[in-house]
């Protein structure tokens, strides 16, 4: 039988256990997915712990690439042999995984079940938050917190593209050398200097059109002093916790401040938006606009391990489990 990761408790790392599972034929709109590999993510984190809560016992895993094995009968999108990925539908964590043919994508030529696992979720996020929650254009000055994060060092290059300045926050020497890479023009050790402070002299005083904030409880105040007059601050990750309840005023004396905790599942509603968002994404890889950077693998089995180097921040990139 095929082994897959199963969470019957909330907790910690140490929740995640190896298990070997029957997974059963697929139903009439699901394809079963070999599944070459699964991306980890943050909101993994949070389900594991309880913070969103899940229907026990359950197989972590929202986004991954493989195979399609079998198709149920009403399946036409996808056919057996076909790759694809997917994001949004708990399972990537196992060798083999049931998918709703309605999110699973065909991988284009050119980009590798690695890549496309370690592309499609954070992909996604990225662009809604350029294109949909902040529409960025040429000549915006922009702040991505944990630029050399998954999603930091995706956002610095397609905003990059549009012809942004960026601004990203890191921690460490060997981060900032990774969000300048990217393509970031100014880098700020949050470790070493206060941000805000920072992006206020890096601006001549008048703060940036937008805040990408995926840190939440430790950033969210000088994301707010980071802002431009009617800036806006997208936070769509709490890694460091989230953020307490906000009073309304203090948008008011901030300069007429905008605030919004988008998700992904209300960018791609239709099949059309979906295919929109994977299909630029995917473009943008395969042109060599995007460089998809995978900074740790780690077999099915050490699941723990990889939750305990993501939450720890021990990871740059993208952090996948292969099975």
């Amino acid at each position: 039988m095929p082994t897959a990761i199963r969470i019957r408790q909330t907790g910690g790392p140490e929740v995640l256990e190896p298990t070997e599972v029957e997974v059963g034929p697929p139903g009439p709109r699901e394809v079963l997915v070999d599944v070459a590999a699964a991306g980890v993510n943050y909101i993994d984190t949070y389900q594991r712990a309880g913070i969103y809560p899940m229907a026990l016992p359950y197989t972590p895993g929202l986004e991954g690439a493989g195979t399609v094995s079998a198709v149920g009968s009403e399946v036409g999108e996808v056919a057996v042999g076909d790759r694809v990925a997917w994001q949004g539908h708990p399972g990537g964590y196992a060798q083999q995984a049931l998918v709703p043919a309605d999110i699973a994508v065909p991988v284009p030529d050119g980009v590798g079940d690695e890549v496309a696992a370690a592309t499609v979720l954070q992909g996604i996020t990225a662009h809604y938050l350029l294109n949909s929650t902040y529409a960025v254009s040429e000549g915006d000055t922009i702040l991505v917190h944990a630029a050399a994060g998954g999603v930091g060092l995706l956002l610095v290059q397609l905003a990059k593209a549009k012809g942004a300045r960026v601004l990203g926050t890191v921690s460490t020497e060997e981060k900032e050398r990774l969000a300048r890479e990217a393509g970031a023009d100014e880098v700020i050790r949050y470790t070493e200097r206060d941000f805000a402070e920072e992006v206020r002299r890096l601006t001549d005083g008048e703060g940036v059109a937008v805040v990408y904030d995926g840190v939440g409880a430790s950033t969210y105040e000088g994301s707010l002093a980071s802002l431009r007059r009617r800036g806006l601050l997208a936070l769509f990750g709490a890694a460091s916790g989230p953020v307490p309840a906000i009073d309304p005023q203090r948008l008011n004396a901030g300069g007429s401040l905008f605030l919004t905790r988008p998700k992904t599942d209300d960018h791609v509603v239709t099949r059309a938006e979906l295919e929109w968002r994977t299909g630029e994404v995917f473009g943008a890889v395969a042109d060599g606009t995007l460089d998809i950077r995978i900074g740790a693998r780690y077999p099915l089995a050490q699941a723990r391990q990889a939750h305990e180097d993501l939450q720890g921040r021990r990871t740059t990139g993208k952090v996948l489990l292969l099975p």
